[in-house]
């Protein structure tokens, strides 16, 4: 199995650290298919095929080359182990409900690909921020997007709960349209077809910054209280 790969623990995030300094090229190394978002909190990041896209506070979709960074991400090298065709209408409950009970443990991690239609997408993205406000005051005023019939990607991960203080526990997912116009971070959704490819991963690498900030980081906040408020 691929093990995923986490450019620092998702604490440091919540704590107001939005400059890491890791580049996409040094991440490109560890996987090619991932999510996280870019130095200053500017905006969420996907990472399909190796490819990086930055849905920016205005909604729009870039392509993002080697020498940005990132002060959180967390990516693999996606290799699917079980994949399956859903048809038919859902609301997001339905749809979060059905990826839960395709996991068959919740104490592992999983990436999770899924592409098809959809009769509904609402996604937000976070507007470029300094250093130190803390995570989910950054995300208090987030721009929401919706848009309808729309065929794309959700990527994302599942993270076990006793590992929140290093990824967002339980789903996490990012949406990207296929022709690149739309995306964020995925709010809610209505499927109407969609094939769903799921890996399983029983390892971890973590690396730890070497940023003054970093190192000097006294972690206060709960991580996971946070996350649920700042990501939901």
């Amino acid at each position: 199995m691929k093990p995923v790969y986490l450019s620092s623990p998702v604490g440091a995030l919540v704590e107001g650290i939005y400059e890491e300094n890791v580049t996409f090229a040094q991440l490109r190394e560890h996987g090619d298919f991932g999510l996280g978002t870019f130095n200053d909190l500017d905006g969420e990041m996907v990472m399909l095929d190796g490819v990086v896209y930055q849905i920016d506070a205005s909604g729009r979709v870039n392509v993002i080359g080697d020498e940005a960074e990132t002060p959180f991400a967390c990516v693999t090298f996606f290799s699917p182990m079980t994949q399956e065709e859903v048809e038919g209408d859902m609301d997001y409950r339905a749809f979060i409900d059905m990826l839960l009970g395709m996991l068959p443990s919740p104490n592992i991690f999983y990436a999770i690909r899924v592409q098809g239609r959809f009769a509904q997408v609402k996604t937000r993205s976070v507007p470029k921020q300094e250093n130190y406000k803390p995570l989910v005051e950054a995300t208090r005023n987030q721009p929401t997007f919706e848009f309808g019939a729309i065929d794309g990607t959700v990527a994302g991960y599942f993270t076990p709960s006793f590992m929140s203080s290093l990824n967002v526990p339980g789903l996490h997912l990012h949406f990207l349209s296929f022709d690149l116009q739309h995306g964020g971070h995925l709010l809610e959704c209505r499927p109407s077809w969609i094939r769903i490819g799921i890996q399983f991963i029983d390892q971890l690498v973590l690396s730890l910054p070497m940023t003054l900030d970093y190192l000097t980081l006294d972690f206060k906040r709960n991580a996971e209280s946070d996350l649920d408020r700042a990501e939901r």
